[in-house]
């Protein structure tokens, strides 16, 4: 069997944290090493002591806490266990402050050893692995093997990329205690000597009778708890033939019980015990009180577990969920344990069917393959709160007008023409491979009252709860149909439809409008879908020299140019105060939950051409043409005066350059400019200069500073606040439309060999606003995308018509217009 780490090698080193405080933890991570030793034989494995690493007399002292919490206050250890249940707040701050205490030890070990796979097999290490991760210093797989039956909060932390856990019912509880957290169900992780087995031949091999009932009483290598009341009334049983209590480190128990009436032969007391696995198969029945290392290694033996008088905290939170998975007998009393002895000694088919459920259970998979798992985990990252930018998303949508963005991919066909099912499945594969890379593409957005909307990462990616496929000569009926419908939430909220007309096959995306901005959304699409897309791409943020020399870069910028900022940011801040409210426009009305597309190409060429015979950037003219388009479209609709014009928002980036093409955190990155296009009758060249003014104005006025700095406050207010703030701040009172002119790629990706020949935006609407245009510059083509609210359905049809028409009379008017310095002859040939 063979296994590949994520960069496309086996991994050479494994660090295994564990901890000396009985034997669970230790077991687990001793089943690790001979699983990885199977898997990679050239593999080094280290192991770590969490005790140890954490001070001199840590160890002794945490060993003596827990011994005496058990054993004579579990009263104490129960109010703790409970309060880590009842208060996140507890909970939180008590792992926070472990996880404190042990990850600076453990960070410095790490970057000693170098691992290429971290896993823990004890929760106070794993606590100090969440901090790392947290604070970016660990980006190696990280995992937690849980030996509890019952994961309790303490165990349990979100930035772990895996938990892997004992059944469905752990898995119910882990997220209980944490619902961030990813985990998957595991067999039991133990030795490979524990095993099924005959159980008169394990009894041979041990020297011992093998006829006649057998119970084996082990409660872990400290066997505290009530063994006595369990070997008293096991004893007292008589169809049981023999007791065995394997007494681990606990010699004074093996004296106490050595010293008993001799005439008790049916008493056998054991100290330390090397062949745990030959003891365990040669018995009946295992009665034990913790739920741990003992009771996964009963149940890969295929033995009935009994839980008697389980220890405080952990041991009966683990008695209980194994007894209500049916994976164990629950005897809180000694009559209890008495009843339950009596019915298994009397019906040897009861007894089966135990041990049936048991093995049902242990042997589900191959612990080595889960082993193997490990090494190609994805990262995980924990629920946080969305950026004020996206929580503003958010809190803008609603039942009538809901934000979502998304694009028509259209594809010029490869060679052979493939069905829409045949692309389906195809994109299936695609997202099964990919999506689990992409952040953007695998968070789900949960929303709890106060505490306001949050992140969650989802461990697997349904492709087809994100995916299908239409077949249909009605293009923009399914274009509409698709885009209307709100994207789901109760999964990441993205959905993708392969569309086959009689002429093309296109490829529609939508996404929540909180997940990214039109740049983030588009890149997000290509590496989804693209040919040459390294499939065994991770999710990882830039080295951390690399993130300090960003830091350090902004802090000497915010410095060398605090004065300056701060008077930009206070004419920004003046100029969105003083703004107004738009001016009434024709377009704006209530909105309904309907909605009307349109799409439109031009040349990027010629548009580029264009752009530079004005001295104008390209954006600059695409959005001077929507300008002149509307004029012309309202003019003949309703007519327009001298002096009218439309506020509309313009989305202006916040990325850097080097981020652009690369970037991989989703969400929003850019702040809205606003600018009042002039749809008033003048000359075409008049508006195209007056529209360059005015965003060069509002560009430079201090507006996108202010606005990221009035967003990010009102992201601090908590929920309540905050939405009806967003809802009073983004409607019509305020803007007639959205405009975006983005860049995209001059090197269209393919995808299944078919080219990408065309992108086109759509763009979400706002309440009230009934108009948004998107345009954005791909290959060959710019691509243009019309949303508009469905009682304007005339709409979208004619801005395009007036859009194209625009730009030939525009090229025409160029064409015809001598360069300085032309000579007649010239300008006639």
């Amino acid at each position: 069997m063979t296994s590949h780490h994520p960069n496309g090698r086996s991994p050479e080193r494994i660090l295994l944290v564990s901890a000396d405080i009985g034997e669970g933890h230790n077991a687990t991570a001793r089943a690790i090493e001979e699983a990885a030793r199977r898997l990679w034989p050239e593999c080094e494995t280290a192991r770590l002591d969490t005790l140890r690493m954490m001070g001199p007399g840590v160890g002794p002292l945490f060993r003596w806490i827990y011994v005496r919490n058990v054993e004579s206050t579990p009263w104490l250890y129960d109010l703790f266990y409970d309060a880590l249940w009842r208060w996140h707040w507890f909970a939180t701050a008590s792992r926070r402050f472990v996880g404190a205490w042990v990850g600076p030890p453990l960070r410095r070990r790490i970057r000693r050893w170098e691992p290429d796979l971290v896993i823990s097999t004890y929760p106070m290490a794993t606590a100090g692995l969440d901090r790392l991760r947290r604070r970016g210093e660990l980006e190696k797989p990280v995992s937690a093997v849980v030996s509890d039956f019952c994961p309790h909060p303490f165990w349990v932390y979100p930035e772990i990329d895996l938990h892997y856990v004992m059944s469905e019912a752990s898995l119910r509880a882990l997220h209980r205690a944490q619902p961030d957290a990813t985990a998957a169900v595991s067999v039991p992780p133990v030795s490979a000597a524990f095993r099924p087995r005959d159980r008169e031949e394990a009894r041979r091999s041990l020297g011992m009778p093998t006829e006649g009932f057998q119970v084996l009483i082990a409660c872990g290598s400290l066997s505290f708890g009530s063994v006595e009341r369990a070997v008293d009334t096991a004893l007292a049983e008589s169809r049981v033939d023999r007791v065995i209590v394997a007494c681990g480190r606990n010699e004074q128990l093996r004296a106490r019980l050595a010293e008993r009436d001799t005439t008790e032969r049916s008493l056998l007391a054991l100290g330390w015990c090397d062949d745990m696995p030959g003891l365990t198969a040669a018995a009946d029945v295992v009665i034990s009180n913790a739920g741990g290392a003992t009771a996964l290694e009963t149940m890969a033996c295929g033995r009935t577990v009994i839980m008697f008088e389980p220890i405080a905290g952990h041991g009966r939170a683990n008695a209980e969920l194994m007894a209500r998975a049916g994976l164990a007998e629950l005897c809180p009393t000694s009559d209890s344990l008495a009843a339950t002895l009596h019915e298994l000694t009397a019906s040897p088919e009861r007894l089966r069917r135990d041990e049936q459920r048991a093995l049902g259970q242990a042997t589900a998979g191959e612990f080595t393959e889960q082993v193997a798992a490990l090494a190609e985990l994805p990262r995980h990252r924990g629920a946080r709160r969305l950026r004020s930018s996206d929580r503003f998303f958010v809190h803008a949508a609603d039942a009538v007008v809901p934000q979502q963005t998304g694009a028509v991919l259209r594809l010029r066909e490869a060679p052979e023409e493939r069905t829409a099912e045949q692309w389906a499945g195809h994109l299936a594969e695609l997202i099964e491979r990919r999506a689990r890379a992409l952040p953007m593409l695998r968070n789900t957005l949960v929303q709890r009252g106060a505490r306001g909307p949050r992140w969650h990462t989802v461990r697997r990616i349904e492709p087809w709860q994100h995916l299908d496929h239409r077949t249909s000569p009605e293009r923009d009926e399914v274009v509409r149909e698709f885009f209307t419908a709100a994207v789901p939430t109760d999964r990441p909220p993205w959905q993708l439809r392969v569309l086959r007309t009689d002429t093309e096959t296109l490829i529609l995306a939508k996404l929540h409008h909180a997940l990214g901005d039109g740049i983030a959304v588009t890149n997000t699409l290509v590496r989804l879908l693209r040919d040459s897309a390294d499939d065994r791409e991770r999710d990882s943020p830039p080295p951390r020299n690399e993130r300090r020399a960003t830091a350090s870069a902004a802090i000497r910028s915010l410095v060398t140019s605090r004065g300056r900022t701060a008077l930009t940011v206070a004419r920004g801040m003046w100029k969105l105060a003083t703004a107004g409210p738009a001016p009434l426009s024709p377009l704006d009305g209530d909105s309904t939950s309907g909605r009307v597309f349109d799409t439109a190409e031009l040349p990027t060429g010629e548009v580029r051409a264009q752009a530079r015979a004005r001295g104008i950037p390209s954006s600059v003219l695409l959005i001077g043409l929507t300008a002149e388009a509307l004029h012309r479209t309202l003019a003949e609709r309703t007519g327009t005066g001298p002096g009218q014009h439309m506020r509309v928002m313009v989305p202006r980036t916040t990325r850097s350059p080097r981020d652009t093409p690369t970037a991989e955190m989703f969400g929003n990155h850019t702040v809205a400019v606003s600018v009042d296009l002039p749809v008033g009758p003048m000359d075409a060249e008049q508006r195209l200069r007056e529209v360059a003014e005015r965003l060069n104005a509002g560009q430079h006025d201090g507006q996108p500073a202010a606005a990221g700095i009035a967003m990010a406050a009102l992201g601090m207010l908590p929920t309540p606040l905050h939405r009806p703030l967003v809802r009073t701040i983004y409607q019509r009172r305020f803007f007639n439309a959205l405009v975006s002119a983005m860049p995209g790629s001059r090197r269209p990706p393919r995808v299944w060999g078919a080219l990408v020949a065309e992108v086109l935006p759509i763009l979400p609407l706002a309440p009230g606003v009934g108009t948004a245009m998107g345009l954005i510059s791909w290959g060959d083509t710019v691509g243009v995308g019309i949303t508009a609210d469905a009682r304007l359905e005339w709409l979208p049809s004619r801005l395009c018509e007036q859009l194209r028409s625009c730009f030939r009379q525009l090229r025409a008017r160029t064409e015809s217009t001598p360069r300085p310095g032309t000579t007649r002859e010239e300008a006639q040939r």
